[in-house]
């Protein structure tokens, strides 16, 4: 069954225009993550500890001789360790920016030739590529150093490879999807099953349904599993797991409401342009029956005249589904994946019900001027998630929830720590948040939530009375007292119902230093274990 083709005739824009509004959207993409810099979010100097010990020869590990894939994302590991080797350096936070910039900008310039093909106006294809380019989620993680960008480019390619019949090319890149973040399978599932379905339904009508070969489109199907091999028969070989230890971890360690989840998705899907920003509460009421009406009269819109791109835009709901079901604490970053397809249902629904309302003028700069008047409001709704002025980190314009003063606050405490303290490879610092204070200490991290200290979730689950009001992690005392780390470093929300409250803890253990905060907690504070021998390093 071959694809809809795309839209012709007398208002279908020529190439010409197509490339300049590709050209403008990937520009816009570039520099949109280039002037914020880098603001580098805590997990992403997990993948920053991993690359540089391949790159120093040190091997696949976040801590030494400690084979644990504490890491997500093998493959953008791996790529961050190959552009580090090939450029002699380690600024992994610009390598980050960098390459999500580069996959923001495919991502923008790929929306904006499938709904250009869709609809057969530039209008609605160039207002959804500048709508990615501009969303704070997108940029936020960008300049973050996560790998969010990377993995949307594979989703996004593969819908586009897709479209176009390249069943190969879909296979490509549904594994390097797969190789960036396991999740990926949540969109990767449903094209996978679309083409099969077109595969045995070609196969029913010309009769061949007898050949096996006919109906399963094992070619595709073949590359996508060569091409996940190699990865993990090195995992089970090295670490002696397929999946992150980090994936277990997190379920067990972090203590979540039931329908947190969901709650969490309601509202990121009621406010896809941070209407909530501009209009507050009342921007998250209507936007929560406006946006999924729009969302499904697009997919309505996409189903009759493109039935291969329809199974891609119902990833958003299956990703939602699935995370609901699992109910993990939802980070940040958890939310961005979806977006592209939402944005895209969004768009279109807008696109079909202004095509209808302005059916009976028989004038199409009607239609493109009513598409552009609510594209134009969207865009201005995110562009006010925006600040000019950042309070902390560099100076220039970035996304409001671009923060990340919790991650300068580990930078520094970090180099407290090596300085007056000589805190180092022999050093063993206890820490829920691993990512600044590992990096930058270089010391052996116990990592209480479990990322890379797979033991430590047998200290888990905790008695639920421990925790109050906004609590989702509690550190175990006993995990303290049993591995008697040389340093703790943790936000005081995470202590002042355990170790706090622990009077071995306080024998044990002297404050060393604090930062005050205003959030998880009164500060972050560091201690030193009381009966430690003084290194030379130490003052």
């Amino acid at each position: 069954m071959a694809s809809t083709p795309a839209a012709t005739g007398p208002d279908h824009p020529r190439m010409t225009r197509v490339f300049f509004v590709c050209f403008v959207v990937a520009l816009a993409a570039i520099t949109l993550r280039v002037i914020p810099q880098p603001r580098t979010i805590d997990d992403a100097f997990i993948t920053f500890r991993y690359a540089r010990n391949l790159v120093e020869g040190d091997g696949f590990v976040y801590n030494l001789d400690e084979r644990t894939i504490g890491t997500t994302t093998p493959l953008y590991t791996l790529l961050m360790a190959g552009i580090s080797a090939v450029t002699g350096s380690e600024n992994f936070p610009w390598f980050a920016l960098t390459i999500n910039a580069a996959a923001d900008a495919g991502t923008a310039v790929l929306l904006v030739l499938l709904m250009t093909a869709l609809t057969g106006s530039l209008v609605p294809g160039g207002a959804l590529g500048l709508l990615w380019a501009v969303s704070p989620m997108s940029v936020t993680f960008a300049v973050g150093g996560m790998e969010t960008s990377v993995v949307i480019f594979w989703s996004v390619a593969a819908a586009f490879a897709y479209v176009r019949c390249h069943e190969r090319a879909l296979a490509v890149f549904a594994a390097l999807g797969v190789l960036t973040r396991v999740d990926t399978l949540i969109w990767i599932g449903p094209l996978f099953a679309h083409q099969f379905f077109v595969h045995w339904r070609a196969a029913c009508a010309d009769g061949t349904l007898r050949d096996w070969r006919s109906w399963i489109p094992w070619r595709t199907w073949t590359i996508f599993i060569v091409l996940l091999i190699p990865w993990y028969a090195f995992s089970v070989a090295y670490f002696g797991v397929i999946l992150p230890q980090s994936i277990g971890a997190k379920e067990v360690a972090y203590h979540v409401e039931q329908l947190s989840a969901l709650t969490r998705f309601l509202q990121h899907i009621a406010t896809p342009f941070f209407e909530n920003d501009t209009f507050g509460v009342p921007g998250i009421v209507v936007g929560i029956v406006l946006y999924p009406a729009l969302a499904l009269a697009g997919l309505l819109f996409v189903a009759r005249r493109q039935p291969r791109l329809w199974p891609y835009l119902l990833y958003p709901w299956l990703y939602i589904t699935a995370f609901s079901a699992a109910n993990p604490l939802i980070f940040r970053w958890y939310l961005a994946p979806i977006l592209p397809a939402y944005f895209f249902a969004i768009v279109c629904g807008v696109w079909g019900i202004a095509q209808a309302v302005t059916a009976t003028l028989h004038h199409p700069y009607v239609l493109r001027a009513a598409t552009a008047l609510v594209m134009a409001l969207f865009t201005a709704f995110s562009l006010n998630a925006w600040t000019l002025h950042p309070d902390h980190g560099p100076t220039t314009p970035a996304p409001v929830m671009a923060w990340h003063q919790i991650e300068l606050y580990y930078h520094a405490m970090a180099g407290f720590l090596v300085e007056r303290y000589g805190v180092g490879e022999d050093t063993l610092l206890a820490a829920g948040d691993i990512g600044a204070i590992g990096y930058f200490t270089h010391a052996r991290i116990l990592d209480t939530i479990g990322l890379v200290t797979p033991a430590v979730t047998t200290y888990y689950p905790l008695d639920p009375a421990l925790y109050q009001d906004d609590d989702n992690y509690i550190v175990p005392p006993a995990l303290i007292q049993d591995y008697q780390p040389d340093y703790i470093v943790f936000m005081e929300m995470f202590l002042h119902n355990g170790l706090e409250q622990d009077a071995a803890f306080a024998a044990d253990y002297q404050q060393i230093a604090v930062i005050p905060t205003d959030f998880y907690g009164t500060g972050m504070l560091a201690f030193r274990r009381a009966d430690r021998p003084v290194s030379a390093g130490e003052d």
